[in-house]
């Protein structure tokens, strides 16, 4: 009898368990809940955290985040405007902002995350398609800091934009919210994650940098030669300029030693007749020393003024 009554008293204790285990739930600060009555929901959402209850068995509590979580778009291939096909990544972040329109539309967040791989890249492509490859890679119409005047030809071919990279992201959000709105969801933010040329355009980009930068260096070395050779002339006509002057001053220098030598020769030569005699007789030795050596032989006539001191010299 008394072993019945404890198995009665254990059944009723898990009876109990099981109905208040089914009845009660916990909402933390970070989930919001929906109660659901044979699938359809019943009252309004759940926000304050704390320990709530439900009806056992035929209610059941669908937990939600209140945070604010990722969506991260795959990389598309989409035209431009302009017929450029370039791959385009993005990414945005959302709520739920109405749970109980969110189950009601999407259930969870799985199926919330295929809703908005439509919205989004759908508008994206939309976005893409009707704007030029320079407005989706610009935000602004600044021009770049010029290092000197070789790149002002580059610059004038900056096509003029509109509208931006910041303010496309903004349209594409803008109509994405009017739709993720009919969803309980909230799209915080957009952006471009990333925005590439496919592999064929991106080959052809890179060839057309590479001639750019090629051209660019040819005018460099091209200037730079037409520098070099400008420095050579003028340090070509500096030199003979110099050199010439040089020879100038050299003759000038001579000419006035030659004026004076010839002016002292002159005075001593004026002086009396000794003195004549005696200069043309050193001139004549310096004649002789420069003319003759030791190993010439010399025929002269004896009436010969180059072999008067000889003569004299052999007669003493």
């Amino acid at each position: 009898m008394q072993n019945k009554k404890s198995i009665l008293i254990g059944i009723i204790i898990l009876i109990a368990l099981f109905i208040v285990g089914s009845t009660a739930f916990v909402v933390d600060e970070t989930k919001q809940v929906i109660i659901t009555q044979f699938g359809k929901p019943v009252g309004d959402a759940i926000n304050e955290p704390g320990i709530h209850f439900k009806l056992p068995v035929i209610q059941e509590a669908h937990f939600f985040d209140k945070r604010f979580l990722e969506w991260d778009g795959d990389a598309n291939q989409v035209p431009t405007k302009d017929k450029r096909f370039i791959y385009v990544d993005t990414y945005a972040r959302w709520r739920i902002s109405d749970p109980l329109l969110f189950f009601q539309r999407v259930r969870d967040e799985r199926g919330a995350q295929g809703r908005l791989d439509d919205i989004l890249d759908g508008e994206t492509r939309n976005a893409v398609a009707s704007h030029l490859l320079e407005e989706l890679i610009r935000n602004t119409n600044r021009r770049p800091v010029l290092v000197d005047s070789l790149y002002q030809d580059e610059v004038s071919e900056f096509r003029h934009i509109s509208i931006g990279r910041e303010k496309i992201s903004e349209i594409i959000l803008q109509k994405a919210q009017e739709r993720t709105k009919e969803l309980g969801i909230e799209l915080l933010d957009l952006r471009f994650k990333r925005i590439n040329y496919i592999e064929e355009v991106r080959r052809k980009i890179y060839e057309q940098m590479i001639t750019e930068r090629k051209r660019i260096a040819d005018r460099f070395r091209s200037e730079g030669q037409g520098e070099a050779a400008e420095i050579l002339g003028t340090k070509e006509r500096e030199l003979k300029r110099i050199q010439s002057e040089a020879y100038r001053t050299a003759q000038e220098i001579i000419g006035e030693a030659d004026a004076k030598a010839t002016a002292i020769y002159a005075k001593a030569y004026n002086r009396n007749a000794d003195s004549r005699e005696f200069y043309r007789f050193l001139k004549t030795l310096e004649t002789y020393e420069k003319t003759i050596t030791e190993n010439d032989l010399l025929i002269l006539s004896t009436e010969s003024e180059y072999f008067k001191y000889l003569k004299n010299s052999k007669g003493r």
